[in-house]
Formats: structure tokens, C-alpha cells, sequence
């Protein structure tokens, strides 16, 4: 043996290991596994090696091996993770983990690095709840780091250069304390043992943060069947209304009151021309025909609408009145909706998309926002505080007909409504009743109901606020839902 490898033998006493490993306190197999795990320690390099069996890591069940500590209060966990061999199944998996208890469904946040490169910040929020995920732009990243400040959680990963950069996302999870925090393996095979290897470990505990937080944008796409949540676009800057072009490639955003495009797989964003154009905000739209963009542009209270080729271009105004904000194109690309402020009360109005004047649409009762057509145009659904809280309403195109269609028996207030261009689901922005009239960024659900049953599911938990939702979040597919979630990041 040689000088500084300590290894391990110790009795197994109920699925546990009872001895120092390293800067840990102790190791345990969580949930079915169906070869004991172990760890092999090496002091000299600093290096933990994981062996461990275990079906997998996922929904409302963990089956891994754990190397684990109590701690209490906020922590950064850094650590380099390989694999021996790529052999095996495609997602073995290192992760830094924080964990309420050593039971199977425990809730949990990790940080997880599969074998074929996919990175992913984990998370289950509630004993025996799903697990949900927020995927790394970044594959395979040569460092990974955990954080976590207060309730939040977020990853960091670090390229060949060594530097940190915010994966994207953001998980939220209330523990009581000491909770457990460590470095785990899984098989993703029951019957296989698999060994992960850890280096360079560091477990400090949370820093007094100093001066400005860094607010960062996450631009994310999530596949509404799956709900595995991607990062398309990180960035220390205000990011707002991800709008699908009609191929399904290119997202359109803005930042900062420009337009840009970054492809929808993830990319380098490049600017787009909107000639003199400078205050847009996230309310923009492209045609049906896939030809035109319809934009908002303006200080608080002057916006007008403006329409330019998709590419890019010198712009058109179209609304002569202000404000005016875009809300959504008409099926058949002939009409502008739009939300304006006439004599101090906001309304919904129509223009002709080749320009005309504007047509007043009577959406009734209470404050009335966010209107979208239906993709047979035969509705427009809106949302509307009429109630005593925000819910989602529809009604006829032309006003009549009028109809609740969230009722908040949940508890939740919704708004931001959009139809998949399918007409089978509305997706929408949902938050606890008694945050509603809350102003800034906060914690929020996108939240999808199919239409037939009003059966609703939740697609993702995220903070979000202004420009979270805007724009046209739809795919052409009706697959996938894009976003921008908000990451408070204390320095």
C-alpha cells in the first residue's frame, strides 16, 4: 500500500459506513443497490474513487453509493469527476450533492455528470416528487461546482481554461439543518459496479457575499412531455422574450433593448438590424408566414409597434397612438393584437398588419392583459384579475363570449397565456396568490393545460419576472416551451 492511500474496512451496518473518508464522515448505499458500494480514499492525490451499483438516479427514487457530511448553513462544493472506462452504460454518473436524509426519495439538489458528457443541475423538491433538470450548455466540463445561498442552488462549470462560468438555471430547496453533503456514484445498471472518480475536492462553507449581486439570464428550452429543461444562452445581462422562428432553428430575444438570434441548439448570439431601434422589450412576434416581425419599441409609456422583415431590417411604425405593445399575430397574419393605454384605461386593440386604423376590443370587467388568438383565431385568450385574482380568461374574437378558464382553486394566480400552435394546450406563468401583486422577479411556475381536460402540469420552477414568458414562447411543433429564468448570484 502505498504512503498516504488510506483504505477502507470497516463494518456495514445497515446500508452505512461509519468512518472518515477524506474531508467526509461517513458513506452509504441509498436506495436498491445490488452490490454493496465502497471508497477508496488517496490522500496524496486527493482522489476519491466511487464504485457503485444502482438502477439510477431519477424520479422519485435515488439507487447510488453517497460519501457524505452534516453541515449546516451555505457551501460551495468543487470537485474534477472521470470515469476509468467509458464503458457500460451510457449514463453512469459522478454528482456533488446536497441532501435532506439517506433515504431513497429524499429531496435533494446535485450537480451530475453522466459518462457521455450530458452535465445537468438535479433537483427533487419534495420527498418522494419527480426529479426535474436544468441541462448544461456546457458538455462534459473538465471542473464542476455546487453552490448553495439560502434556498437557492446553482452549478458552475469550468472548461480546459479552469475558468467558472454559470451553467444556467437555478434550483430552490428549503432544508433543515445539518443536512448532507457530498459526492455520489451511480451505476444507471443494477446489476454493474461502476467506478467514478473525484479530484481536487473542496468543501468550503459560504462566504459573506460583498457588494452588487450579479443578476444572470438563463435562455432555456424545455420539451413539455419530458420537462428536462436545457440551457441555450447564459449571460450577465437582462435577457428577455424568446421567440421560435418558423423552422424551429433560431430563437429571437432581446438584450439590453436590442434584438438578437442565437440558434435554438445553443450557439454564439449574433445581433440583429432593427435600424434605430433601441428600447425593445421581450413583447415581440413573427408571422405566421414566417416573414415579418412585429416589435414594441419605446421608453415606459410611448411604446409603439413596429413591424420589419425577420431578418432583419429597417423598420415600419404601425401603431400611431401610444403606448402600444405587441401581443400577437392573427392566424392568418392580416391583424396586429395589442394592448394600449387610451385616456388612462388599457385595453385590447387590432390594427391591420399592413397598417390601418386601430379597432377597440372589449375585454370586460377588472384590469385585462396579455391577449393572444387562438391559432384558429377563433379566440383570444387573455388574463384578468376580475375575480379578485389573476386568472386565465378567453372569449370570442370580437369580445363576446366570455369565459373563465383557470379558476386558482390550486391556490395559484396565472397569467401570460399561450396556445401551442397545435390548439391543444395553453402554457402560462403561475404564482402562489399571496406573491401576485408582487413586483420584480420572483419565484414562478410555467405551467401548461391541456385544453380537453383542464388537467394542468407543472413544466418548470424557475424565478422569473418581466420577460420571462413574453414574446412567442411556442415551438412550431408544439414540442417545446422557451423561457428566461433569473439567477441572483451573490459575489
Amino acid at each position: 500500500m502505498s504512503a498516504g492511500k488510506l483504505w477502507l474496512c470497516v463494518v456495514y451496518s445497515v446500508g452505512m459506513l461509519y468512518a472518515q473518508v477524506g474531508i467526509f464522515e461517513g458513506q452509504s448505499d441509498i436506495g436498491v443497490v445490488s452490490h454493496p458500494g465502497s471508497a477508496e480514499y488517496d490522500a496524496a492525490a486527493n482522489t476519491y474513487t466511487l464504485s457503485s451499483s444502482g438502477e439510477n438516479m431519477w424520479a422519485a427514487e435515488d439507487d447510488f453509493h453517497y460519501v457524505w457530511k452534516k453541515v449546516t448553513g451555505d457551501l460551495t462544493l468543487n470537485a474534477d469527476i472521470a470515469f476509468p472506462t467509458t464503458s457500460g452504460n451510457a449514463h453512469k454518473k459522478g454528482v456533488l450533492m446536497v441532501r435532506r436524509t439517506l433515504d431513497k426519495d429524499s429531496d435533494y439538489v446535485d450537480a451530475a455528470v453522466h459518462v457521455v458528457g450530458l452535465t445537468s443541475l438535479q433537483s427533487r423538491d419534495q420527498k418522494g416528487g419527480s426529479t426535474r433538470e436544468v441541462q448544461s450548455y456546457l458538455p462534459s466540463p473538465h471542473r464542476l461546482r455546487l453552490i448553495k445561498r439560502g434556498d437557492y442552488f446553482f452549478m458552475f462549470v469550468a472548461g480546459a481554461d479552469g475558468a467558472f462560468h454559470l451553467s444556467g438555471g437555478g434550483m430552490k430547496l428549503a432544508l433543515d439543518e445539518p443536512f448532507y453533503v457530498g459526492i455520489g456514484a451511480c451505476a444507471h445498471d443494477k446489476d454493474a459496479v461502476e467506478k467514478v472518480v473525484f479530484s481536487n475536492v473542496e468543501l468550503e462553507p459560504g462566504k459573506p457575499s460583498s457588494g452588487k449581486p450579479t443578476v444572470y439570464s438563463t435562455l432555456e428550452a424545455v420539451p413539455v412531455q419530458s420537462t428536462d429543461r436545457r440551457s441555450v444562452l447564459v449571460a450577465p445581462d437582462r435577457l428577455e422574450g424568446p421567440n421560435w422562428t418558423a423552422d424551429g432553428k433560431t430563437l429571437l430575444f432581446t438584450r439590453n433593448g436590442h434584438l438578437e438570434r442565437v440558434a435554438a441548439a445553443g450557439g454564439t448570439p449574433e445581433p440583429v438590424s432593427v435600424g434605430k431601434l433601441s428600447h425593445l422589450g421581450g413583447q415581440h412576434g413573427i408571422s405566421p408566414d414566417g416573414t415579418t416581425l412585429a416589435v414594441t419599441d419605446g421608453q415606459p409609456g410611448k411604446a409603439a409597434i413596429y413591424v420589419l422583415p425577420v431578418a432583419g431590417g429597417e423598420p415600419k411604425r404601425l401603431t400611431k397612438q401610444t403606448p402600444s405593445v405587441w401581443q400577437s399575430w392573427s392566424p392568418d397574419g392580416k391583424t396586429v393584437l395589442y394592448t394600449g393605454t387610451r385616456k388612462g384605461k388599457t385595453g385590447f386593440y387590432t390594427t391591420p398588419s399592413d397598417g390601418g386604423p386601430e379597432t377597440p376590443i372589449n375585454a370586460g370587467e377588472g384590469v385585462n392583459e396579455n391577449p393572444v388568438y387562438s391559432p384558429d383565431g377563433k379566440y383570444i385568450y387573455f388574463d384578468s384579475d376580475r375575480t379578485g385574482t389573476r386568472q386565465i380568461w378567453r372569449m370570442m374574437a370580437d369580445g363576446s363570449g366570455q369565459e373563465q378558464v383557470t379558476d386558482g382553486a390550486d391556490g395559484f394566480a396565472n397569467s401570460n397565456p399561450h396556445v401551442s400552435p397545435n390548439g391543444l394546450q395553453v402554457a402560462f406563468v403561475s404564482n402562489e396568490k399571496s406573491s401576485s401583486a408582487q413586483a420584480g422577479d420572483r419565484d414562478l411556475k410555467i405551467r401548461s393545460m391541456l385544453l380537453t381536460t383542464k388537467a394542468i402540469r407543472i413544466i418548470a420552477n424557475l424565478v422569473g419576472g418581466d420577460g420571462t414568458f413574453d414574446g412567442a414562447p411556442w415551438s412550431p411543433d408544439s414540442r417545446t416551451l422557451s423561457f428566461v429564468s433569473y439567477q441572483v448570484i451573490p459575489n
